[in-house]
């Protein structure tokens, strides 16, 4: 049974909007710029067992037209964006719209996961949590930087794939440093020994003579107990004496487990890198993101992991962003013993500067909708 096999599909409230404003790198973000010439194709794909809504969104840039719309299981979609583009990408789950776009409930919510307004087509980043593909198409030294992030939580598999388009300095690169993979949902995860590549098979733009480098050290058990048990977004119901087993990893949790990052649910700076703690120096990784990281090595876990995830590679390429992928979560980075993954001349590092935190209208929404909670 795959991960969304356990969905109902139904609405659930959702703690924050907007913890993740938008997509930093280490450098200054674009300024937008029209009518840039050319365009980058993204080809969205669903390979989970049901129907998903993804979303594309633009941070800056020219922007793009098509920003959400629905996927069955086994289909893909093309969108292109401009080259200029910088914005994100993130699938929704268990969405119910009506046939003018808007959510069919009377609570303004369309999506249990990555909700955007209650809208089909997206005109904000999304409700936490939801797992995101960010790129920066066109960022210093025409390159494009790109990862997975788990900064806004964690709800559905994604894999990024490179597309080379005939562009000579992409295909000199070896596809098992470009393509990383998140895997968190244990329906979807391959028990080990996984060898993708039996038979002559590809996977993930890759082949037995460039194979990615996967996590082999985390078991289908630590999969399923990876989210802390707090931060999950449908924790399992108490037991008939209303008193949960310790420890808590013997109580069954779902297939589709969504996880909230802790900025996301708590809104505190520790956890938000805001405030006092907005800097390398101050914020560490807290008790989300390291479990985040411990199943997914090579996805964005908290503002300052740049150096542990992030992807840059000349610009001009095309990418597929593949919802549950299977297979395991890649560990690119880690194995090539370097920093995060340069392909040209310039890194990202781990600056005071790092990712452009939650603004100050999102610490208001998160304010409200955590005094919303206690009041009903």
């Amino acid at each position: 049974m795959r991960a969304l096999s356990a969905i109902a599909f139904g609405a659930t409230f959702e703690i924050l909007i907007g913890c993740r404003a938008e997509h930093h790198m280490s450098g200054p973000p674009l300024a937008p710029r029209q009518g840039s010439s050319g365009n980058v194709a993204l080809q969205i794909s669903n390979q989970c067992p049901g129907t998903i809504w993804p979303a594309v969104y633009t941070m800056s840039g020219s922007g793009n037209s098509n920003t959400g719309f629905s996927l069955s299981p086994g289909g893909n979609k093309t969108v292109y964006v401009p080259l200029d583009w910088q914005g994100r990408v993130w699938g929704r789950s268990n969405c119910s719209f009506s046939s003018n776009g808007q959510a069919s409930s009377g609570n303004g919510q369309a999506c249990t996961t990555g909700d955007c307004g209650g809208v089909l087509a997206c005109k904000s980043p999304g409700t936490p949590p939801a797992t995101l593909a960010e790129f920066t198409m066109n960022g210093s030294s025409s390159q494009t930087f790109y990862d997975i992030s788990l900064v806004d939580g964690y709800n559905l598999p994604l894999a990024i794939v490179l597309n080379a388009n005939g562009i000579s300095a992409l295909q000199s690169l070896d596809p098992s440093t470009t393509n990383p993979s998140c895997v968190a949902s244990v329906g979807d995860m391959a028990s080990e020994p996984f060898d993708p590549y039996s038979n002559g098979q590809q996977f993930l733009g890759t082949s037995s003579s460039d194979p990615l480098p996967f996590d082999n050290t985390t078991t289908v058990s630590d999969v399923a107990d990876w989210c802390p048990w707090d931060l999950q977004v449908n924790p399992p119901q108490a037991p008939g004496d209303g008193v949960y087993p310790y420890p808590d990893t013997n109580v069954a949790r779902p297939a589709f487990d969504p996880c909230y990052s802790a900025c996301a649910k708590y809104n505190q700076d520790n956890y938000c890198c805001t405030g006092q703690y907005d800097s390398v120096n101050t914020c560490s990784p807290n008790y989300y993101s390291k479990a985040a990281k411990s199943v997914c090595p090579d996805a964005y876990a908290y503002a300052f992991d740049d150096s542990t995830s992030t992807f840059v590679v000349p610009s001009g390429g095309g990418y597929s962003i593949i919802f549950c992928p299977g297979g395991r979560s890649t560990n690119i980075i880690a194995s090539k013993g370097t920093g995060a993954i340069t392909h040209g001349s310039s890194s990202p590092s781990n600056s005071t500067n790092g990712r452009l935190r939650i603004d100050e209208t999102a610490k208001w929404v998160a304010l409200l909708t955590l005094t919303l909670m206690l009041l009903f």
